[in-house]
């Protein structure tokens, strides 16, 4: 059967103008990072990008390595777009990434003119689109002359193979002489997706301010901390869940006692607003104007749905955002 979205989606999402730029994003993006992969099932995936799409989020976020194995993520959301999305190419926003390793040898990695031109490339062929959205440099590269880097992503933008670029993962002064370089090549920068939650607020010393300051947008990935900030370890750590692997981001470890004490405070102050603790979580980032969105992840449709809702309660009284304060102050 063919997909024909629903007429009425962009009814309930908030579009966020994407700093000064004439470019609005939903307050929700949608990220491939995990679940997407050549290791999952696609039909599921598929589901989820469908869903989303129906309820307004108009931008899903790729990078090169996306998986696994790295590429296939790219490869799942062409089929996709061949599939069911080709009509509404010009209604989505996908954006794509190139800095950590993709392949083997001294051009597979990190920075150059030649990894991130190639690999741009080579994500436009699995797409199978003329060109992305946006397309960022993934992380910053110590052994690169950072004009290099900037130079390539404004070949990239004058070829028309991205219509904007950004940067992900860069420090607050890094940022400042990236921006400074694209603006004497004069491509401006539009975007920083940066790891931002409750639990990792580095891009709050400093960086928001020179994003505000610059008119360029923030998308924070990472918003519920890999699931931390979800109802999900209210009662400790299931056997089944993500710190419980052998490998990832988020350890058994990490999550002690005084973690989990706080993750139920949060909760408890989440159910008062009539949210889940991950809609509060997510709504806490949006109360900044300078976050554009939130990149979240989806296993499921049902996921996908209940994060959404986080828009429904967006604002905060000065009593709910210190008595969060203190929560997260406590070790």
């Amino acid at each position: 059967m063919d997909y024909l979205a629903n007429p009425q989606r962009y009814t309930t999402m908030r579009y966020n103008r994407c700093g000064k730029s004439g470019l609005k994003l939903p307050a929700v993006s949608l990220g491939l990072w995990h679940n997407f992969g050549g290791v999952d099932v696609y039909e599921t995936g598929r589901a989820i990008l469908r869903r989303a799409f129906d309820l307004g989020v108009t931008h899903f976020d790729l990078a090169n390595n996306y998986g696994p194995p790295p590429g296939s993520a790219e490869e799942m959301l062409g089929k996709a777009l061949k599939q069911d999305f080709a009509p509404y190419r010009d209604e989505m926003i996908i954006s794509t990434k190139a800095g950590y390793t993709m392949w083997d040898g001294p051009y597979g990695d990190w920075g150059s003119k030649k990894y991130l031109v190639a690999s741009l490339d080579a994500s436009l062929r699995r797409m199978g689109l003329d060109y992305v959205d946006i397309f960022y440099s993934h992380r910053f590269d110590p052994e690169t002359p950072l004009e290099e880097t900037m130079e390539a992503l404004d070949l990239i933008r004058r070829q028309g193979k991205a219509l904007y670029v950004g940067i992900s993962n860069y420090r607050p002064d890094q940022t400042e002489q990236a921006l400074k370089i694209l603006n004497q090549l004069g491509s401006r920068c539009l975007i920083h997706q940066a790891k931002y939650s409750m639990y990792e607020r580095w891009v709050e010393n400093g960086l928001l301010d020179i994003l505000g300051r610059e008119g360029i947008g923030l998308i924070a990935f990472s918003p519920l901390a890999q699931g931390l900030l979800t109802n999900r370890y209210l009662a400790g750590v299931p056997e089944d869940s993500r710190a419980a692997k052998p490998h990832g981001f988020l350890q058994k470890a990490d999550i002690t006692e005084a973690k989990l004490k706080q993750i139920r405070a949060l909760h408890d102050i989440a159910q008062q607003r009539g949210q889940s603790l991950a809609q509060m979580a997510l709504a806490w980032l949006l109360k900044d104007a300078r976050v554009t969105s939130v990149l979240i992840g989806a296993s499921s449709v049902a996921q996908l749905e209940d994060n959404l809702r986080s828009l429904d309660r967006l604002d905060f009284s000065q009593q709910e955002l210190t008595t969060i304060e203190n929560i997260l102050a406590e070790k």
